[in-house]
Formats: structure tokens, C-alpha cells, sequence
């Protein structure tokens, strides 16, 4: 008899979970509070403009070639996935540019005629960052942490012999400030600890498995921007038999004596064998388990959150050559920036501000002559201010930092604009204090604290999606569907 499993969140995470299991055989029902699935990676299209709203840039991209290979289909009848050759047009308050090229050699070029490293630094980086990914990649990126079968392989145990290659005792800025000696490449890699929501002036250097990720292993963008992935995944989803009930919130998971037996929705009890969480662990341990309290519960909730961000979606009656598809204004002093988003609870009075152009290479994301911006600053998570008033004056900030770099007056330019605070976040998509990436990697053992996919004290709960192992960003995410499939398979054989 088929196991009838329930997934919680129509996220990349839960759609991965619930792909496969309903591959391998296993009845699957997913639910999903908003009108569309994708969760973070979702769209908004208004007025002619189209804005990927979460996600924009695509890496391992394996990763969703190997959901479609293990479920017997074509990848390319789904999706399209073009390499960027330029990843990123980074902007400094002095007034340089570097621009992130794809190909080592040419990027390497970048560097030597507008820093003062060269491109010896940057290999030596890379070379580095892939060994951490070499070592570490597999054993904490693709399988479950609290099964003692990870570790007692050759591969964990050549990590577990070589654990000062994965550079877990030095700060992501200490090891970046020993490859490089400008401080402009040396913020541009610090940069990569936002990709998990982490401060790179506390987070361990082994997060530097990130730029070996972007660079080594190449950046990408599908043909139709990040939310085409979403909708891949919902067709995929559609053709391997998943049961997907939009529009349908899941106000509570019943258990019975610390099992999970089912879940209340629209006011009806509907039983289930195994329930997968993709929501945030702590919404999902405060919000949708009532009166429950543990050990594991409480220990996740004292966990710092990861910071979150406030997104401008903007349409702009007018093109800007200068600009590219990835774009950073960054800060003078970053270092205070992190102290404002984790010590002070609020956003820099000069924040770092990234601009994201979809339609450089999707024309049709905006009318002809116009293009769609994405800007986003880097935001605290939420605890107790004035989101009216932080909105207010960030706006006023990043539009006078973006006067400032292009010479322009934006203001007079944005015909559209639609905002998304912290609380738009946890709002719309159950992220616990509009935290993006669950808990921050602000100190050295944070890879090892994230939730577990399986849950240790409720039977038959799994949890898998951004707050969960091995945590944010869109492939992770994937393989967080994935080892929760391969948990729940294993135990039903």
C-alpha cells in the first residue's frame, strides 16, 4: 500500500521533496498558502514589467538537471539555462569598477589593471575556495547530518582528517584579507557571506565554498528569469502525479503522542503517514504545532536569525547602458554595515545596494526602451521597529546612493514600484522574523547546527527548504527535497 505523504510549502524545496517521493511511488499531497507555488522564487508582472521576487541568480545548476534526470526527463523541454560571462558589475565609493567575469583568465586580467593583486591572487583564491567545496561540499551539502551512515565513508573521513582545509577557524574576512591585499577585492569576496545571510566578519571562512560555486563552477540565469524554474518544477511536479492545492493554508499539524498524524486545513482533519515541512522550522514549531514544546524547538529558536532584506521592484522609463544584469553599489565601511544589521537591529545609513536587471537579457521583462530593477539592501530581521519608518529612510538613502554612482535623478525615472519589507516576507512567505535564510553562519559550528531534515523528537516529521540543512539559496534548497526523499524512502523499505 502507497504512503500517503504530505508536503507543507510549495517552495524549490518542497516541490523537490514532493517530485521525487511521488517518482519513487509514494502518494504525495502538497499544499501552498499563496496562488502560485515557487515561495520565494516567485513573479510579479504589472504595468509591462516583469520582477523575478526573490532569487536571481542561478548556480549548480546540476542540481535541477539531476531532479529531471532521476524522474526519466529532458531538462531542456522544461527549462533553458544560459551562462552569464559577466556575473557582476561591481561599483566603489572611490569611483572604480571591477567587473566579476565568468572565464578566470579574463576576470584575472580585470584585477591586475584596476587592483593591486593580480591574477596569481586570484587563482591561488580559487584554488582554495574549491578545495573547501573538494572536501566538504558533498559531506555537508548532499547529505543528512544526524545519520551516522555520512560519516562512515572514505570521503567523510578524508574531511574529517583535513579539517583545517575547510578553514573553519578563520573568519570568512580573515582568510579573504591573507589572499588579497585591496581592500575593494577583499570586500567584493567578503560579499559572498549575504548569500546565507551571515556577517563575513564572524562567519568561519569555510562559507568560502560560495565563490568557488559562482566562479569555478559558473553562474547562470534561464531564459525567462529565476521564477521559470518555479514553474519547470510545478509541471514536473503536475506530470509525476503530485496532488497541488494551491491557495490552501495549512493552519495546523496534529500529532499523537509526539507523531505526526495530520493536518487541519480549511477546517478539515486529513490524515497522513509522513509530513514534510518546507515552511521556516520555527514558524512551523510555533505556529502550526500547538502546544508543543522540546528540546529541539527551543534550541533552534535561541539560534541568531539570519538578516533579511527590503526589495524595490521598480520599472524604469528609460535604459542604462553602464549597468549590467548583477550590479553592487557597495558601502564605505561594510564592516559597520553587518554591526548596524546585527548589533543595532537596522539598515545602514549607506547601505550596500544591489541592482538586479532581468530584461538586459529577457527583453521582454520590460517595454521596449525600459528596463525592471530589482534593487535590494541588505535589512535586520525583525524585532520591534518602525518598518514604516526604516522603509521610508532606506529609500531616501538608495536613491541618493544611486544619483550618486549614475549621475541620474531615479526618482524621476520610476513609473512602478512595488515594495517588499521584512514583514511583506514573513507575511507572504512564513519566514520566522522575515529571516531569508533561517538562522545566520555567525560562528564556526552554524553548518552544523541547522535543522535536522528528519525532526528528533516528532515521528514523522521532516523538514526541508531554506531554514533547514544544508540552508538557503536555490540549489541547497533542491537538495534539502532531496535528502528528505532519501530519508523518508530508506525508512520504508
Amino acid at each position: 500500500m502507497k504512503k500517503k505523504i504530505c508536503v507543507i510549502g510549495a517552495g524549490l524545496g518542497g516541490l523537490s521533496a514532493a517530485i521525487r517521493l511521488a517518482n519513487r511511488g509514494f502518494e504525495v499531497d502538497l499544499y501552498e498558502q499563496n496562488i502560485t507555488s515557487g515561495g520565494k522564487a516567485g513573479e510579479i508582472k504589472e504595468r509591462g514589467y516583469r520582477f523575478d521576487t526573490g532569487p536571481s541568480l542561478l548556480t549548480m545548476p546540476h542540481v535541477i538537471k539531476d531532479l529531471f534526470s532521476e524522474c526519466g526527463e529532458n531538462i531542456d523541454d522544461y527549462l533553458r539555462i544560459n551562462r552569464l560571462e559577466l556575473i557582476c558589475k561591481y561599483f566603489f565609493p572611490d569611483g572604480s569598477i571591477i567587473n566579476a567575469y565568468s572565464d578566470q583568465d579574463k576576470f584575472g586580467k580585470e584585477i591586475e589593471e584596476n587592483t593591486a593583486d593580480n591574477s596569481e591572487s586570484l587563482n591561488k583564491y580559487l584554488t582554495y575556495c574549491k578545495t573547501i567545496y573538494d572536501l566538504a561540499g558533498d559531506l555537508f551539502l548532499t547529505k543528512d547530518p544526524s545519520s551516522i551512515s555520512t560519516y562512515l565513508n572514505s570521503k567523510a573521513l578524508k574531511t574529517l582528517l583535513n579539517v583545517g582545509k575547510i578553514d573553519p577557524f578563520r573568519t570568512i574576512n580573515e582568510a579573504n584579507e591573507s589572499f588579497f591585499k585591496d581592500q575593494r577585492l577583499v570586500q567584493l569576496f567578503n560579499r559572498y557571506a549575504t548569500y546565507n545571510g551571515s556577517n563575513p566578519y564572524l562567519a568561519p571562512a569555510t562559507l568560502n565554498i560560495i565563490p568557488h560555486v559562482e566562479y569555478n563552477q559558473g553562474s547562470f540565469i534561464p531564459v525567462g528569469g529565476i521564477y521559470s524554474i518555479s514553474k519547470a518544477l510545478n509541471k514536473l511536479a503536475e506530470k509525476k502525479g503530485v496532488n497541488i492545492f494551491l491557495n490552501q493554508k495549512v493552519d495546523e499539524i496534529i500529532l499523537e503522542n509526539r507523531e505526526a498524524k495530520a493536518i487541519k486545513v480549511n477546517d478539515k482533519i486529513i490524515k497522513y503517514d509522513k509530513i514534510i515541512s518546507n515552511v521556516d522550522v520555527n514558524f512551523t514549531f510555533k505556529n502550526l504545532i500547538k502546544n508543543f514544546n522540546s528540546r529541539e524547538s527551543r534550541r533552534y529558536e535561541k539560534k541568531l536569525p539570519s538578516f533579511s532584506g527590503l526589495v524595490f521592484y521598480w520599472g524604469i522609463k528609460k535604459e542604462f547602458p553602464e549597468l549590467e544584469t548583477h550590479n553592487i553599489l557597495f558601502s564605505k565601511d561594510y564592516r559597520k554595515e553587518f554591526d548596524d544589521l546585527f548589533d543595532n537591529k537596522k539598515i545602514h545609513n549607506d547601505p550596500t545596494v544591489y541592482i538586479y536587471i532581468s530584461s538586459k537579457l529577457n527583453k521582454d521583462d520590460a517595454p521596449a526602451g525600459k528596463e525592471n530593477w530589482f534593487v535590494m539592501v541588505n535589512a535586520p530581521h525583525i524585532q520591534n521597529q518602525n518598518w514604516e519608518s526604516e522603509v521610508k529612510s532606506a529609500r531616501k538613502n538608495v536613491i541618493k546612493k544611486i544619483n550618486n554612482f549614475l549621475n541620474t535623478d531615479i526618482e524621476s525615472l520610476i513609473e512602478f514600484e512595488k515594495i517588499m519589507s521584512p514583514v511583506d516576507i514573513q507575511n507572504r512567505t512564513g519566514s520566522y522574523l522575515g529571516s531569508i535564510y533561517g538562522i545566520s553562519s555567525n560562528d564556526k559550528f552554524a553548518a552544523f547546527m541547522r535543522q535536522s531534515n528528519k525532526s528528533k523528537t516528532v515521528k514523522n516529521l521532516y523538514f526541508c527548504g531554506g531554514s533547514a540543512h544544508p540552508g538557503g539559496g536555490i540549489p541547497l534548497v533542491i537538495l534539502s527535497g532531496k535528502i528528505v526523499s532519501d530519508i523518508i524512502e530508506s525508512e520504508n523499505q
